[in-house]
């Protein structure tokens, strides 16, 4: 409470202030960057556009002075970057040889524009110096970038209250940028706090991060959640702002790394290796450039493939790194294919279902730039019209969309339990948007645990709605107990969602792919200090010496820059950039050498088992002991893991094995002291007899099973060539033996059967041909007749009674029976 209480008062005090003294055009939207006078080359001059249009209008009243030194600004060039030519490749190459300080553009002032600085000075009020000041950071309007003259403008006018100046300052000093003033976290801290309780969306994002990650001042969960609190009411306003539906977020956060295959290169780095290696297949090429994938579905468009046209349909109309928006095309393509199954009055022309599928999808998109207005007059009688088209073909967007119209009342009644139903609908389907709507009913009828199911499906798909409702919930503890941690990361994505209102990746995309390389690094440094890690490893990349022209001409002030955020990055779960790290604290490039952490940050990593680089850096280092303990035991193992995650580092992988194992059995031979490699023990395990039997009668025979059964590929259709058509299968063998056992069988009881019966008729005969000699015993008195006793048998000596049992003895009906 103290906390807030202390805020409120700061505020108040730099808001009375601001309204005071601050007359300066607020440049909240966007960064401005670029040396164009064209809002669409850069987002400085962008801005100063806009302020410019304000004044004109009347909403800003500036000095004479300052209106005609813009209006002669509006009339220069911007710079061209080509890098072409020699002159650029000397100036290059001089730069790299014999500077060693921050770089200064040592450009020859126009007349217009010494005329037009000359005007702004003797103008001298706010909006003259924060215009010498932007001109003299960014290199607007041809001027020469002076970043220690942008510093004393900014300063000037920072004292005054300027929060905009005051962002800038803290900017400066937490980035060192151009050697202005060194690096101060705290005062940059101090600073962006100021510009932040005035209402600076980009300080707020700044001082939520630091407070986030402990960057200048500890770790405090409540602050950070307080503040990105304030940037995601904004963000979550703009984007509900708009057509029907809300504003289209586009992303422009990318890692330009990741387009030359990462900061290792292809198949080097964990974008581009193991699981996340681009895999070509037979009907695709995984190296296709995406001109190459644009112009083949082209084709295939104009074959009639319905599937490509729509799928350019939704490039065209999405957006993407390589494409912008065109909204009049997407719709051509999406009118072509809904023509292919209904007819202008909407009789259906084929009952194709995989046409009708595609077409619904189709009429989905058409639906919703009618109801949105884009590339057309808005008309809610048309999206109905393409809307219900494609419900009766159960497309998930159009269930959507017509929720949204019905709970909202957009040409329909409004019936909210009619968009619930609709919503419901497209929900089934895993449509995030129907989702989140149907999140926010829930929560308006109390049904928290319902509601919070909804909203976690629909985060899944990374909607915005879904993280702001998921972090208002964690924040104020609704239904849940209260997670400040939960609550602040929630927070941090959905003000990075919003770009535009705090950022300007673009233009920072654009500058670098124009070649001017270093307002794309400031640019990316104003996101990256926001907390954005795509920005952290793009102000890394550019800054690592290692891409160099001359590797050996390293600027120590930059290494030390991009070691800080490659480590930012890392933090964000960069893996990467955690491998750079490393490579930093290895080579002592920007620090000093620290075995330790280089290895740590290997082994950190190496963790994931998503990076070979990794596993090989840490094999190499318990090879040689550097700072870990040697041991070419885990060394070998650790270069086996690497080329287990990327089957790439092929021969590197082995190159190093066959060095290890020189090493090796050297160090056995001398009986060394490292720890040489070793056979992996095999488990064993103490089976009893049922066991062993149950796993014998289980599990597939050593002779009938081995590992070159599985090198056979399944989609062959001749495997192993022709020489298979020679063998035998196995399969028949086996039911041959079987049979030539049985039948052997079956033959041994025949035979045993027929001796038998031999034996019988012989004995029966025997009995025929002797008189059965039979003595009265009745006749003979008992007691008369002596009892005859057998011989005695020897002392020690079994009865003689024969191998087999004799005629007559108890056991012979059961041994000829077979018992």
């Amino acid at each position: 409470m103290k906390e807030k209480l202390r805020y409120l008062i700061w505020a108040l005090f730099f808001g009375l202030t601001y309204a005071l003294f601050d007359n300066s055009p607020n440049t909240q939207k966007g960064s401005p960057t670029s040396a164009s006078q064209t809002p669409a080359k850069g987002s400085a001059a962008s801005e100063t556009t806009e302020s410019l249009t304000k004044w004109q209008s009347g909403k800003e009243s500036g000095s004479q002075a300052v209106q005609e030194a813009l209006s002669i600004l509006q009339t220069l060039q911007p710079q061209s970057f080509e890098k072409t030519g020699f002159m650029y490749y000397a100036k290059e190459a001089f730069f790299f040889l014999f500077m060693n300080g921050p770089r200064i553009d040592y450009i020859q002032p126009s007349k217009p524009l010494t005329e037009a600085v000359r005007l702004l000075e003797e103008a001298g009020n706010e909006d003259a110096i924060f215009l010498l000041a932007e001109m003299n950071f960014f290199g607007n309007y041809t001027h020469p970038r002076n970043y220690k003259t942008a510093f004393r403008k900014y300063n000037d006018l920072a004292s005054l209250g300027n929060s905009s100046a005051q962002h800038m300052i803290g900017f400066m000093y937490a980035t060192g940028i151009g050697g202005a003033v060194e690096r101060d976290q705290a005062k940059a801290l101090m600073y962006h706090t100021f510009a932040a309780l005035g209402g600076n969306t980009k300080s707020q994002m700044t001082v939520a991060y630091r407070h986030h990650s402990g960057i200048g001042t500890p770790r405090n969960c409540n602050e950070a959640a307080f503040f990105y609190k304030l940037v995601a009411d904004k963000a979550i306003t703009y984007a509900r702002t708009g057509p029907p539906g809300g504003q289209s977020l586009q992303k422009d956060s990318y890692r330009i790394a990741d387009e030359n295959g990462g900061v290792y290169g292809e198949g080097a780095s964990v974008v581009s290796s193991g699981i996340n290696a681009n895999k070509a297949g037979p009907n695709s090429d995984s190296h296709a450039a995406f001109d190459d994938v644009l112009e083949y579905l082209d084709l295939m468009s104009r074959k009639g493939d319905l599937k490509a046209t729509f799928s350019l349909g939704r490039l065209y109309y999405e957006g993407s790194r390589s494409m912008k928006r065109n909204l009049k095309t997407a719709r051509k393509y999406f009118g072509t294919v809904a023509r292919k199954y209904w007819a202008r009055e909407g009789s259906i022309l084929t009952d194709d279902s995989q046409t009708a599928r595609v077409a619904s999808k189709a009429a989905g998109y058409l639906g919703r730039m009618a109801l949105r207005g884009e590339s057309m007059d808005q008309s809610f009688e048309r999206a109905v019209v393409w809307f219900k088209r494609g419900l009766a073909n159960g497309d998930a967007l159009c269930q959507y969309q017509l929720g949204l119209m019905y709970l909202n009342g957009f040409g329909v009644r409004k019936d909210p339990f009619t968009a619930a139903d609709y919503f419901k609908e497209a929900a089934n389907q895993d449509f995030a948007s129907a989702q989140t709507y149907l999140g926010q009913l829930f929560l308006d009828q109390g049904d928290i645990s319902t509601a919070i199911r909804y909203f976690d499906l629909g985060a899944r798909h990374g909607h915005i709605e879904a993280f702001y409702h998921l972090a208002e919930i964690s924040n104020n503890g609704i239904g849940r107990e209260r997670s400040c941690g939960v609550a602040t990361a929630y927070y941090k994505l959905v003000a990075e969602k919003a770009e535009s209102i705090h950022s300007a990746f673009d233009d920072a995309n654009d500058a670098y792919d124009e070649g001017d390389v270093d307002t794309a690094l400031v640019t990316y440094m104003m996101a990256a200090e926001q907390g954005y890690e795509a920005a952290q490893a793009n102000v890394a990349y550019i800054l690592d010496g290692h891409h160099s022209v001359i590797p050996w001409k390293k600027n120590a002030r930059d290494a030390a820059l991009a070691l800080i955020y490659w480590t930012r990055s890392a933090k964000q779960t960069n893996i990467d950039s955690m491998v750079k790290m490393g490579d930093y604290y290895l080579a002592g490039y920007g620090i000093e050498e620290d075995m330790e952490k280089a290895a740590t940050c290997y082994q950190t990593a190496a963790e994931t088992h998503h990076s070979a680089q990794a596993l090989w850096n840490l094999g190499w280092i318990h090879e040689n002991g550097i700072g870990l303990e040697q041991d070419f035991h885990l060394a070998k193992r650790f270069y086996d893991q690497a080329l287990e995650t990327n089957q790439e580092a092929y021969l590197p992988v082995k190159m190093s094995l066959f060095k290890l194992r020189i090493r090796s059995f050297w160090n056995t031979i001398t009986h060394g002291k490292v720890n040489s490699i070793q056979p992996d023990p095999e488990p064993k395990k103490d089976w009893s007899f049922s066991e062993w039997i149950n796993n014998f009668l289980e599990d597939p025979h050593p002779y009938y099973h081995s590992d070159e059964d599985d090198l056979v590929d399944p989609s062959d259709p001749m495997p192993g060539g022709d020489d298979w058509v020679d063998e035998i299968d196995e399969s028949i063998i086996e039911s041959l033996i079987i049979l030539g056992l049985a039948g052997a069988l079956a033959f041994l009881v025949y035979y045993r059967q027929q001796r038998q019966n031999n034996y019988r008729r012989n004995n029966h005969r025997e009995r025929q041909q002797v008189p059965q000699q039979n003595v009265p015993r009745q006749n003979v008195p008992e007691q008369n007749v002596p009892e005859q006793e057998p011989a005695p048998d020897p002392p020690g000596q079994q009865p003689d009674v024969g191998f087999f049992p004799q005629p007559g003895d108890a056991n012979y009906g059961q041994w000829v029976a077979g018992h």
